[in-house]
């Protein structure tokens, strides 16, 4: 083994764990930044943790070329200093992140080209490690059966805020109600001891604090969450108890943005995680808890693992066929593959790269829970024996610029991954009259939620919209979007003679940023049945002056609350502020 191999493995460590200390120093901040209500601070704390990976890797790979005296882009190199970091990594806490940061040195150097398992450590973390213990970021409370306020008040007390609880005395009172209503009856039978544990670290996003714990006795497991906000008297309250495990679940779901914790080892919060939620993967809680990097290297694994276990063909995904992107899945996987035409279908006509930046913004952004987040693939292979006909000549046709097939072996050249949902057009086709109710309402709470978070779906059809597992719809076609106060909304000018009220085109000035909420009806124009239900829940989004009256609030520096659960859920109707 060489000693520039071992100098490049060490460097490349070195990075990683440069990274992970700006990483937690960022964190760190976030319990000042709620207590200061700096709402905005946490905004761009979120977008600059997130840029920090790629700042490094840049950094990293430039040193490379120097320590390797010219010869970085020499495999047999990598396959040793592979080898080298593993030996350097054996003992370390974060080991399996750091196996991501390699592997994301390497594909800079070789623009994501003939990334084999013998160069990285992109399909198995080659560690054999005993299962994660969390005791030691857990806080612990016995329960003997009739001191659960007092463990409430130990909860609260030790989140150890330095701003003052609104009405400690009164949100104990609400927990209380919960935990004799529902937590109670289903430990009272418990024959063996009962603790209540919660998570060292409060979870941090948006304008909210959360704690996460579980009641726990033998076998026996009970997720909650309390949800601590800011109040207008700049104190603190709990807004309720979370304990039902689709709510929680919500909560870490896929369309949500990263949460701020504070955790030196993040695979022990992990582990905690996925006890309380074993039907998530563990690439969900990486990128829940602000990891996408390794999260993207855990669904990788997960994706070739289960690709090996299916027989089923890759098809075209069902529903109308986008203008931008070609969308392709297997019947049986929880996912879709999204491919940017070489050509977009009239009218649309950005640019490719217009899209992708689209696509970045998504995942900075706040998605409040009504944006999928992706993940982002270059040179990603596929047996081409598995690929449907239909799909292939899609592709031939549509990206062929995307695509090159060596043998059985179909490479996509850029391709984004997002989680399968029921677009929204097909859903209301076999929706029962309770569901579209619900879903109509769901839809335009969807398009008020981004707006109020800054962002203007601009195309809002059915198509682009999907129906989570939870009944939530959620945003996925992002070629259009911008911040919502780059848009000039106007109401549609009157026509002044018949030659105008005839014309099949503007007959007034219409500019890029120009929209006109009285057309957003034309969404509805091949059902009128969800229209009419639409119509009686959100007309005040046909509307200019709602969406101008937005805009000035977020011009005046208004954040928007986002609940990752029903209002009715909370112990107080309270007005936003």
């Amino acid at each position: 083994m060489t000693t520039n191999t071992r100098r490049l493995a060490m460097a490349i460590l070195n990075g990683f764990d440069a990274f992970f200390a700006e990483y937690k120093n960022i964190t760190l901040g976030a319990q000042a930044r709620f207590e200061a209500a700096d709402w905005h601070g946490a905004q761009k704390a979120i977008r600059d943790r997130l840029a920090l990976w790629k700042q490094k890797r840049s950094i990293v790979a430039e040193a490379a070329y120097t320590i390797t005296g010219g010869s970085v882009e020499n495999r047999d190199n990598w396959e040793i200093a592979k080898q080298e970091y593993a030996e350097l990594i054996q003992n370390h806490d974060n080991y399996e992140i750091a196996q991501s940061f390699f592997n994301s040195i390497y594909c800079y150097v070789f623009d994501h080209e003939k990334i084999r398992d013998i160069h990285t450590f992109a399909l198995t973390s080659n560690q054999e490690r005993p299962p994660i213990a969390s005791e030691s970021i857990l806080k612990r409370y016995r329960f003997d059966g009739e001191n659960a306020a007092d463990i409430v008040r130990s909860m609260l007390d030790d989140c150890e805020f330095n701003i003052p609880w609104e009405d400690q005395q009164r949100d104990v009172g609400f927990i209380m109600e919960v935990v004799n209503r529902v937590l109670i009856p289903k430990i009272r039978d418990k024959d063996k001891e009962v603790y209540v544990e919660t998570l060292e670290s409060l979870f941090f996003r948006n304008k909210a604090a959360y704690l996460v714990g579980r009641i726990v006795s033998g076998d026996f497991n009970m997720p909650f969450v309390l949800p601590i906000l800011h109040s207008e008297n700049k104190s603190i309250f709990v807004d309720t108890v979370l304990h039902d495990p689709d709510d929680i679940s919500i909560l870490f779901s896929f369309s949500r943005s990263y949460f701020m914790v504070d955790t030196s080892i993040p695979s022990e919060y992990i582990a905690f995680l996925h006890r309380l939620m074993p039907h998530k993967e563990i690439f969900e809680l990486y990128s829940a808890i602000g990891m996408p990097k390794h999260g993207k290297t855990e669904f990788y694994r997960f994706a070739v693992g289960d690709t090996s276990k299916s027989e089923e063909p890759y098809i075209i995904a069902p529903g109308i066929k986008g203008m931008v992107m070609l969308v392709f899945t297997r019947p049986d996987f929880g996912y879709v593959y999204k491919v940017i035409k070489d050509r977009f279908t009239p009218p649309k006509d950005m640019s490719q790269e217009h899209v992708r930046q689209c696509y970045s913004l998504v995942k900075r952004w706040d998605r409040g829970g009504r944006m999928a987040d992706t993940q982002e693939f270059n040179n990603l292979a596929f047996d081409r024996r598995r690929f449907s006909d239909e799909l292939i000549a899609e592709l031939e046709k549509e990206a062929p610029s995307k695509i090159s097939v060596s043998g059985n072996a179909l490479l996509l050249k850029h391709v984004y991954i997002e989680r399968k949902m029921t677009p929204l057009n097909l859903y209301l086709k076999d929706c029962n009259e309770q569901q579209l109710e619900s879903v109509m309402g769901e839809y335009g709470n969807a398009i008020k939620q981004l707006a109020a978070g800054n962002i203007f779906p601009g195309d809002m059809l059915l198509k682009n919209f999907g129906v989570t597992r939870h009944g939530r719809v959620v945003f996925y076609d992002y070629d259009e979007i911008c911040p919502l106060t780059d848009c000039n909304f106007r109401k549609l000018p009157e026509p002044k003679n018949d030659e105008q009220a005839m014309a099949t085109q503007p007959w007034y000035e219409v500019k890029p940023e120009d929209v006109f909420p009285e057309e957003f009806r034309l969404f509805f124009s091949g059902n009128q049945r969800a229209k009419k239900v639409f119509d009686a829940l959100h007309s005040d989004l046909y509307d200019p002056a709602y969406w101008q009256g937005l805009q000035e609030t977020i011009r005046n520096g208004y954040v928007a609350d986002v609940f990752p659960y029903r209002k009715k859920q909370r112990f107080q109707q309270r007005p936003s502020f």
